[in-house]
Formats: C-alpha cells, sequence, structure tokens
C-alpha cells in the first residue's frame, strides 16, 4: 500500500506522560523516514477533549497517508478520535489501559478519569485497519480486557508476552516486536536498532 500511496507519516500517540528518551516509541520515531508526535499536554491535563483535539490538530497538519502507533492511554485517545472519521492506513495500538478498573498507586483516580471523559471504553469498530499488542503482565489491565476491546475495535490481535505496561519500568526500551508491526502496517524502517546495553 505504501509503495502506491507514498510512504507514510508515522503519528506517535503517546499516553499521558512526559517526554522520555528511552521509551520505545522515541527510539522508533528514529527509524522511521517521516515521522510526527501528539504535543504532550502534560500530566496535569486529563481532559479527554483537550487530548482527542491535539491529535486531530497534529494529523490535520500531515499530507498523505498516515500511520498511527498509539501507547497506554494513547490508544484510548485514538479509539475516541477514530469517530472524527478521518483517514488512516493503519493503527498500531499498544497496551490500551483499563480505565474502568482502578489503577495502581500514581496513576489517575477513576473518578478522575470519568470526569474527565475517558469512560466509558469506546465499543465501535475503528474505522482503519488496526493492531492491537496486548501484554500477559500488564498492571494497568488484564489480558482478558484488552482481548475485548480488540474484539469490539476490530482489531488484529497480537499477544507481545510479558511485557508488562511495554515502558522503560518495564525494561523496555527498544521492542523490536513493534518494529515488525509497524512494518507490516507499511512502514519502512530506518537503520538499525540499537543494541541493548547489559
Amino acid at each position: 500500500m505504501s509503495m502506491l500511496m507514498g510512504e507514510p507519516t508515522v503519528l506517535f500517540v503517546p499516553g499521558l506522560r512526559d517526554h522520555v528518551e528511552d521509551h520505545w516509541q522515541t527510539l522508533l520515531a528514529k527509524r522511521v523516514e517521516k515521522s510526527a508526535c501528539v504535543p504532550r499536554l502534560g500530566k496535569e491535563t486529563l481532559s479527554l477533549d483537550a487530548w482527542v483535539l491535539a491529535l486531530d490538530a497534529t494529523f490535520m497538519k500531515i499530507a498523505g497517508p498516515v500511520v498511527l502507533v498509539a501507547h497506554s492511554a494513547g490508544v484510548m485517545m485514538v479509539a475516541h478520535w477514530a469517530r472524527l472519521g478521518r483517514p488512516v492506513q493503519g493503527a498500531l495500538l499498544a497496551t490500551p489501559p483499563d480505565f474502568e478498573t482502578p489503577l495502581p498507586a500514581g496513576y489517575p483516580s477513576l473518578r478522575a478519569l470519568a470526569e474527565n471523559g475517558w469512560t466509558p471504553a469506546p465499543e465501535a469498530r475503528l474505522p482503519f485497519p488496526s493492531i492491537v499488542a496486548a501484554s500477559n503482565n500488564d498492571p494497568l489491565a488484564r489480558l482478558d480486557r484488552v482481548v475485548s476491546f480488540a474484539r469490539a475495535w476490530g482489531s488484529d490481535l497480537v499477544n507481545a508476552g510479558a511485557v508488562g505496561h511495554l515502558n522503560p519500568a518495564s525494561g523496555f526500551g527498544e521492542w523490536p516486536m513493534g518494529a515488525t508491526l509497524l512494518e507490516a502496517l507499511g512502514v519502512t524502517l530506518t537503520g538499525k536498532q540499537l543494541q541493548a546495553v547489559a
């Protein structure tokens, strides 16, 4: 598909975190020809509407095909934003959180998430091809819940194994499977993966 339409721009949609230099999204962005990132609004900005507007504004600045790469709360941003019906070549949706069950300490409360529009989780089929990468031991969502998200969204489901929440706290860093899944969505990667430092 990318050969016919031109190389897609990869739009990275991070979760509710600050910039992390050794996060797999940051590292993967360095390996694609064209990329953009939804600006971080800060952990204090919990309004889903604000995040969806930021995602849409970033998307609308991109000419040509777009592949989304979302992580954590960024996956939920994409699922809510999808109702706008923008043309997307594909999306990699990694470790979506379950915002309808209590989260570990340090994360927003169920009440705060509800008051800011995050719940209920979208159940509409996504209007573009997507891959949900699930973790066997994510502290932010049980595997069966992520399976139900993928089924509702019409996404292909990939079990990424015991990868925690797929962040530096869980040991990622480089995520080789993410690169492979991104290529499956029609993105050409450049350069080589960084070698893990012991």
